[in-house]
This record gives C-alpha cells, structure tokens and sequence, in this order.
C-alpha cells in the first residue's frame, strides 16, 4: 500500500463527525460580568466522568488535580516530595509512615483524617497497574491514628514512593472514606476532595461547560510549585473549561480574548497563534505523549494471538503520525514500548511498525491465521483533533490487510465510557480503541499501565499472560540498573509478540494562552490551574 498522502489523511480525518460550534454563551462580557477575576479555558476535551478513579482519561485527571490533593508529589528532577503528608521509612525498609500535615480539610469543612486516605488508596490500588503492583508487596495498610498512615510491607519494595507520587492516571488522589468506599467500577457520587478549588456541580453542563471556584480553605505548602510539588496556591476566583472542538472556533476566540487558555491548539494553525503577539505558545510537557493501539482480548478475532499479529504487521506509525500531527518538528517515529531517549529504549520487536513495509506479510499472516471474517469494530471520536487521526487510518490500514472493519464514528467522551464495557461488540462492546498517553507514564515496564497483562484487573482490553506479569515481577524485585534494563527488554520482546498494546509514535502538543496569564506550570501532567493568575 502506497504511503497516504497529508491530503488524503486530513480529507480521512474530515469525515469524522461534524464538530460542534461554539457555545453561544461565550463572550468575553458574559465570562467576566460578576465572576471575579476568571480563567476560561478549552480543554483538549469536554468533561463528562468526574471520578478520576473510574477512568485513565486525562480530561478526567485534570479535574482530578482541580478538585483533590495528594499525599505526595514529584518535581522537575523525578524526586518525590511532601504534599499533604511527610514521611519516614524504617531501618529495614518494611514500614512507611505518612503523616498528615495540618490544617488540611475537606470542601464540606470535615477534617482530612488517615481513615479518609487509606479508605481512597485501597479504592486506587483496584484500578491503577502500579498500584497493584505495590500491594502484591503490602501486607497492611491502615491508620494508627487520626494523621497516620501505615504501609507495611512482606518484602522491602524500591517503588513505593515513586507509586504513591505517580503524576498521572491513575493518580492516587485522596476523597472522603464515604466516597473513597464507592467500589471502583461505579462512579462516587459527588465532587469532595481538599484540593486548591472546589467543583461547582450546580453551574456543570456535560458536554458544555465545567466551572471551578477557590477554595478559601486550602492551605498551600509553603515551597515553590514545580510539577506536582509545592504550593497550590489559586491565584484566581474561578476557572471555566468551556467545551469548543471546532480548532478554527477555539483559535478566534483566543485571538478575540473570549477565552484565555486553550490546551491544544491545531499543529496547522500554530504559525496563526505564533505571529500574535497577544499570545505565548509552548510545549508544557516536554516528554510528550505516546500514541497507544489497544485490542479487546475477550472476544473475537482479538482473542487470536495470530490475528493481533496479522494486524501490527499491516500497520505504521508514520501514517499515524502525520494524521495525528503533521508536522514532523512535533513528532518521532519510536518502536519503544517505554518511551525514547530514555535508559530503556529500544526498538526490539518494532520491526514493520517503524519500518512501514509490513502489508504484504500482513496478508500472508491473516490468511494463515483462521480469521473469519468477524468484524472490527473501531471507535472513532471525532470532536477531538489528535484522537480521530490513529483510528481512521488504521481502519484503511486494516481493510488493505483483508479485515472486516466497522468504523463506528462517536465522541471521545463516549469512548472514554464504553472502553469499559467488557460486553461482547454486538452488544455494544468494542475491538479496538486509540489513545495516548503521557511518555512518563510509560518509562518502565510497571509505571506503564498498558502492559500490565493480569487479564479481568488490567487495563481496558484485558491481555491475560502469565509469563509477561512473571516478567514483570522480576523486573519489580530487580536491584541493579543493568538488570532491570535485561529485564526490561525481553519484556518488550514479548509484549511485541502478545501484542499487548501498539505503540504508534511520540509527539508533543503546545499549548496557547494570552499573555495577561502569567504563572503557567510545565509538569507532566499539563495544564494546572493552581499558581496562575490573570491581569485585568
């Protein structure tokens, strides 16, 4: 199959569904008459789940990071600091204790007690695949006093600050016990947490518009903010996210002043933004993203280990890319399942991925594999720029390869709810879903939620390989750099083999907003509403 032409993919991604206008309600008037001084943002998504708990998306954990703190953080240099909670650790590495710092309470006035944490870190440890990975570890967790946290473990474990701190979702956010009691699989029933500011439920319309107002109670920590670390001081009355997927809409509003921030501005039309000097334009997470492939193993034809093969041989990242992206300046070619330019990269098992010469073999495979027929269903969302492109390329990609394919256009937000669904895909189930996710989260092979493979507790697409998650035991005990780095790539080796995920490329999105913000945060986890004000 001939390489597809930037044309041909942008006219692809075009036929996605019709995005919507702008809210009528939007005027630069309207925003501030009588609101205080107002951040109004557009997100990369519209908001609809606010239990951070109950998904990865990462609309989700902004909220999250809005409305909840955490009991520790990381700055610019990966170290783990404080943030509601100290922490020491005994001589022989088995118990870990968290104290709460004071003053820290609840948006409902309560006390943020032990209890409340330890009830919202066992309720995260369900879901998170870092954190699944410690309490294989934990012989207790429980609270011996009013501050106190206690983890003890069975076997000295080098990752328990890095898991607890982890910026990304999932993030061990902490709740109320009577919320943080919700079982994983259903969302908690209001918006509590002790973070810089509150979540206005009554002003909140799904698809439309979140609202955010300060929260006169919180205590910031006294540190500069970096990253996760440090201080959370709001710095400003409210925070909207209005929801504006047309890119040309979001552009002219932030040109117009009708709105301050928007998160990811098209890479076509960067070159607009760039030459107003009313703007700043920047990368905010330097790492980047990684584009991720995800296959349903539960069910036909995914449940076939040669038919996942059959279709990576017929994919290529660089198609991805360009429909993604576009403009190689913001993008890599990288067959890495932890991430390039880092300790374990390697493109072991890439092979065709990276190389784009893998269609002929792809026939041959799917011929050879037993597959029949059974369609592919493909969520498609098209309200969001840089989620619509993988999908509908690979789908092309597929069809070439003799799949099935049924291309089912929706929005990002129902994907982020039906990804869920372990319902078969003539019920209303799926096969094959696109995403990305934040390079550091994916830098070794525990922190990287996608590879674990503990079938019904893994993540969406539910891989089951006992061999992988022995592997990945062993790199979790493993002591010295050149192990793990042993380890890590036969690792690799066999998620390539199982196709547990597709990685298909690393980009980097800038970020807009107009110059009267000042104090905007980079961190791997962008954009954060806390430390920025707004000039009138």
């Amino acid at each position: 199959m001939p390489p597809l032409s930037r044309r041909t993919l942008l006219k692809l991604a075009a036929s996605a569904p019709p995005a919507m206008a702008a809210p009528a309600f939007l005027t630069r008037r309207a925003v501030a008459a009588g609101k205080g001084k107002t951040i109004t943002a557009v997100m990369h998504s519209d908001l609809r789940i606010t239990d951070p708990g109950f998904t990865t998306a990462y609309i989700t954990r902004d909220h999250g990071y809005m409305v909840c703190d955490t009991l520790l953080g990381i700055d610019a240099s990966f170290k783990v600091r404080p943030q509601m909670a100290e922490w020491t650790v005994s001589d022989d590495k088995l118990i870990y204790t968290f104290t709460l710092r004071d003053g820290l309470k609840w948006h409902d006035g309560a006390p943020v007690t032990a209890e409340d944490c330890v009830a919202s870190l066992k309720r995260w440890a369900t879901v998170d695949g870092m954190a699944q990975k410690l309490m294989d570890f934990t012989a207790s967790l429980e609270a011996s006093g009013p501050k106190d946290i206690v983890l003890k473990l069975k076997e000295p474990y080098g990752l328990v600050l890095e898991t607890i701190s982890k910026p990304s979702s999932y993030v061990a956010f902490m709740m109320p016990k009577r919320l943080a009691e919700t079982p994983a699989g259903k969302q908690i029933p209001e918006q509590i947490g002790s973070g810089p500011f509150k979540f206005v439920q009554g002003e909140f319309q799904p698809g439309v518009k979140a609202v955010y107002v300060r929260n006169a109670d919180y205590l910031p920590r006294k540190e500069k903010p970096e990253w996760t670390s440090g201080g959370k001081v709001a710095k400003v009355d409210r925070v909207e996210w209005v929801t504006m997927p047309d890119p040309q809409t979001a552009i002219n509003a932030l040109q117009s002043g009708d709105i301050d921030f928007l998160e990811q501005p098209s890479i076509d039309l960067l070159p607009v933004l760039e030459a107003n000097s009313d703007l700043s334009v920047a990368v905010l997470n330097k790492f980047g993203f990684q584009i991720n492939g995800r296959m349903n193993f539960l069910y036909p034809p995914f449940d076939n280990v040669k038919v996942r093969r059959a279709a990576l041989l017929a994919l290529n990242q660089k198609d991805v890319l360009d429909a993604t992206v576009g403009n190689s300046k913001y993008y890599e070619i990288c067959g890495a399942y932890f991430a390039c330019d880092t300790p374990l990269a390697s493109d072991a098992g890439a092979g065709t991925l990276i190389k784009g010469n893998g269609m002929a073999e792809a026939k041959k495979a799917l011929a050879e594999s037993g597959y029949d027929g059974t369609p592919v269903v493909i969520m498609v969302p098209g309200d969001v720029q840089t989620l619509k492109g993988p999908p509908i390329v690979v789908a092309q990609r597929l069809r070439e390869a003799g799949f099935n394919v049924d291309a089912q256009a929706t929005d990002w937000q129902t994907v982020v709810s039906r990804r869920a669904s372990q319902k078969p895909p003539k019920d209303g189930g799926w096969n094959m879903f696109f995403t990305f996710t934040g390079a550091t989260e994916v830098i070794n092979p525990i922190v990287n939620n996608q590879i674990a493979a503990n079938g019904k507790r893994a993540w969406f697409g539910w891989p089951d390989d006992a061999k992988l998650e022995e592997m990945r035991d062993a790199y979790a005990r493993a002591t010295s750099t050149e192990e793990q780095k042993k380890l890590a790539l036969e690792i690799q080796k066999r998620a390539y083999e199982q196709v547990v995920y597709i990685p298909l490329g690393q980009f980097r999105l800038p970020s807009a907003w107009r110059k009267s913000l000042s104090g905007v945060l980079e961190g791997p986890a962008p954009p954060v509403f806390w430390n920025v004000d707004k000039s009138e």
